[in-house]
C-alpha cells in the first residue's frame, strides 16, 4: 500500500509550535509582524494573500497589508517596500507574485532587506543559500524538506530526482538537498529521457507546472514522490503526478491538495518568526 503523506497535519503541528513561540515572545512585548504587498486585483493572488494573512493572525503575529492598484508604477511599489523595510514592527516582507506587466519584479524583490526576506527570493538570500550561509530559505522547498523529515525519509546518501529547475522550487530545493547529503539529479524541459533520471531515484520531487507529467513509468517501487504542482480542472485540483497510477507502486506520496501546499504557509510563519528572533537578539544576518 502506498502511504499518503498528510501535509496538512504536519503543517498544523508546525503552526502550533510557531504560535506557542509567538505567545512567549509577545509576553516580552515583541510581536513578529509580516507585511504582505499585493499589486492589482488578480483573483488567485488575492486568495493566496488572504490565506497568508489569516495564518499570520492565527499565529498571533502582526498583520500588515499594503494593496496597490493595478496601474501602480515601479517607483510607487518601491516606495512601499522601502517604507516597510524601515518599519521596526515589520519582521518580514512578502511581495506577492506575479506582478502586473508594467512592473519589473526582480529589482523590487531585491529592495527587500535580506533580514526581512521571508520568501527567500532576493539575490542576497539566493547567494547565502548557495554558499551555505545562514539566511531565510524559500518556503516551498523548505516545506518539502520538512515533509521528508516528518516522514523519516533519510536524505543522507539518498538518490533524489528533482524534476523542474525553476527559481521558486527546483533550484533552491536542489541546494537544500545537497546540503543534507543527498545525491541530486535535476531534470528539466531539455532532458532527453526523463524516466532514466527519475526511475533510479529513492525520492522524486516534481515541480514543473505540467499536469500529469509523472506516472508509473517514472517511479521505482517504494520510492517517495513529492508533488509540488497544482492545477485546477473540471474534476477538481490535481498535480504534476498521475497519482492514481502510483497507488501500490510508490512507498509514499503527497496528495494534491493537502500535501505540499499547506507546508508553504507553515514555513512562511517559521521564516517570519525566525526573522523577528534574529533581529530581537541582534543576530540578524548582515544586510
Amino acid at each position: 500500500m502506498t502511504h499518503t503523506i498528510d501535509g496538512a497535519e504536519i503543517a498544523r503541528a508546525i503552526r502550533t509550535r510557531v504560535a506557542e513561540r509567538v505567545a512567549a515572545t509577545a509576553a516580552t512585548g515583541q510581536v513578529p509582524g509580516l507585511a504582505t504587498v499585493l499589486v492589482g486585483d488578480d483573483a488567485a493572488s488575492a486568495v493566496y494573500v488572504a490565506a497568508k494573512r489569516r495564518a499570520i493572525r492565527e499565529a498571533g503575529m502582526r498583520d500588515v497589508h499594503r494593496h496597490l492598484p493595478h496601474h501602480a508604477t515601479q517607483a510607487e511599489v518601491a516606495a512601499v517596500i522601502d517604507d516597510l523595510a524601515a518599519d521596526p514592527d515589520v519582521s518580514g516582507i512578502l511581495l506577492q507574485l506575479p506582478l502586473p506587466a508594467q512592473l519589473d519584479a526582480p529589482p523590487l524583490i531585491d529592495r527587500i532587506p535580506v533580514t526581512k526576506d521571508v520568501d527567500g527570493l532576493t539575490t542576497a538570500s539566493a547567494g547565502r543559500l548557495a554558499r551555505g550561509e545562514r539566511g531565510l530559505r524559500p518556503c516551498t522547498p523548505s516545506g518539502v524538506i520538512e515533509l521528508l523529515d516528518a516522514e523519516g525519509v533519510e536524505l543522507k546518501g539518498a538518490r533524489v530526482a528533482v524534476v523542474g529547475w525553476g527559481e521558486l522550487v527546483g533550484r533552491p530545493l536542489s541546494q537544500l538537498l545537497l546540503r543534507r547529503g543527498a545525491t541530486v539529479t535535476v531534470a528539466h524541459e531539455f532532458t532527453a529521457d526523463l524516466a532514466a533520471v527519475t526511475r533510479p531515484a529513492d525520492v522524486v520531487v516534481v515541480a514543473t507546472g505540467v499536469r500529469g507529467l509523472i506516472g508509473q513509468e517514472h517511479v521505482k517501487p517504494g520510492a517517495t514522490v513529492i508533488d509540488v504542482g497544482i492545477h485546477r480542472t473540471p474534476g477538481g485540483l490535481t498535480g504534476d503526478v498521475r497519482a492514481a497510477e502510483l497507488d501500490g507502486i510508490a512507498g509514499r506520496i503527497t496528495p494534491v491538495p493537502g500535501g505540499v501546499g499547506p507546508m508553504t504557509i507553515a514555513m512562511l510563519l517559521v521564516n517570519t518568526l525566525q526573522a523577528a528572533e534574529w533581529n530581537a537578539g541582534r543576530e540578524a544576518v548582515p544586510a
